[in-house]
């Protein structure tokens, strides 16, 4: 997901996703302080409460803690953090197996897709 925004949802939902990503791919590690929601929505170009929303449910759903004086930080349960990682795997794998089928291949068929482009890509 790169960083810019559909209208197909809401974009605080969008900003989760992306950050979790951010986690779950190691840029933010566990344990670091993370931008103020100012700088976030201007990193972002979209509103503070946007980012707010985005950030408390964040912090609701355990993937984020605030410490009163020094700020929101991103959780040190490794555990959330690989089940939040194996998510969106799942996720992404079960969008590209819908488009897949969508586009007419059967497994086999993708599979060999898979396949050769790993080998392109030297995977």
């Amino acid at each position: 997901m790169d960083d810019t925004f559909d209208s197909n949802s809401p974009i605080y939902l969008q900003l989760m996703k992306l950050f979790t990503i951010r986690i779950a791919g190691g840029e933010w590690g566990p344990g670091d302080r993370v931008m103020t929601v100012r700088d976030l929505a201007v990193a972002f170009k979209v509103n503070p409460n946007t980012v707010q929303r985005a950030l408390s449910e964040m912090e609701r759903e355990g993937m984020m803690f605030t410490e009163r004086t020094t700020g929101r930080f991103i959780t040190n349960d490794q555990k959330r953090i690989d089940t939040a990682r194996s998510d969106l795997a799942e996720q992404e794998i079960s969008d590209f197996i819908r488009h897949m089928k969508m586009l007419g291949y059967e497994k086999k068929d993708w599979m060999a897709l898979v396949e050769e482009l790993m080998k392109k890509e030297n995977i």
